[in-house]
């Protein structure tokens, strides 16, 4: 529990920065919307001409003079990317900063197994992760109820939960990675994200990439697919709960075995 509370005081501002960026942006995009309504249905159009960048984001499936079409493009993005990155960047620096700070070798001298140390970790990065989306829903369910907008809160509540679940298994997967790093992780973290991310761009726009879907977490999280369906894919969110699980399963096998630099 010490552990816990120490990794959760130590990264606090990271937290409540990334937290505040994200929200105050997902309320910026369900303010704006009144004013831009009346334009909505010409801005439609357009990026609904646009080929292959029209597909990349699902405007071609999506009616983005409607609410929902333009909060799952705009709010979906900006939830997408920044909870991504957030996600992908504390999974990273977990395990790895404890070397590149060298301060294994103080925090591995006390009394406690190194499953102890990396499950009390990886319960702060979770804790963070769950923070962040509950204080983000909050804001934009509340700018959503102050603007006085017709919601479709089914799916929009769906499409939250997508992203968490990305954000869950990045962490989880960067936590993973993190047990082989030694130096320098924010690099890798935000790559691993940003590849994932376009690996979903290059799936949008050819059908010839469409076995993407199965490897990056951004699949599930198409707003197109989520109000098409009205749920999530139980497939490709088990197959990334999957991945998940074997990358922490071989992150806490080899950091309990690994001689720390």
């Amino acid at each position: 529990m010490t552990l816990y509370l120490h990794e959760l005081r130590q990264n606090r501002i990271s937290l409540a920065v990334w937290t505040a960026a994200i929200a105050l942006f997902m309320v910026a995009c369900v303010v704006i919307y009144p004013e831009m309504e009346t334009d909505m249905e010409e801005m439609g159009e357009m990026f609904a001409s646009m080929g292959s960048f029209t597909a990349a984001f699902g405007m071609d499936r999506l009616n983005f003079g409607t609410l929902m079409g333009y909060y799952a493009i705009e709010c979906g993005n900006v939830i997408g990317i920044g909870g991504a990155f957030f996600a992908a960047l504390t999974g990273i620096a977990a395990l790895a900063k404890e070397e590149k700070d060298h301060t294994a070798e103080f925090l591995l001298t006390h009394p406690v197994s190194r499953t102890k140390i990396i499950s009390a970790k990886l319960a702060a990065v979770m804790t963070q992760v769950i923070v962040l989306n509950a204080v983000v829903l909050a804001a934009s369910a509340g700018s959503i109820v102050l603007m006085d907008l017709d919601a479709e809160w089914k799916n929009i509540l769906l499409m939250h939960l997508a992203y968490f679940l990305l954000q869950i298994e990045l962490a989880g997967v960067c936590f993973g990675l993190s047990a082989f790093i030694r130096g320098g992780s924010l690099g890798a973290g935000l790559g691993f994200a940003l590849v994932l991310y376009f690996m979903n761009l290059i799936k949008n726009i050819t059908d010839e990439a469409e076995f993407l879907k199965y490897v990056t977490p951004f699949a599930y999280c198409d707003g197109a697919d989520i109000v098409d369906a009205g749920s999530l894919d139980g497939m490709l969110v088990g197959l990334g709960m999957g991945y998940m699980t074997v990358a922490l399963a071989i992150g806490f096998w080899w950091y309990r075995r690994k001689d720390i630099a």
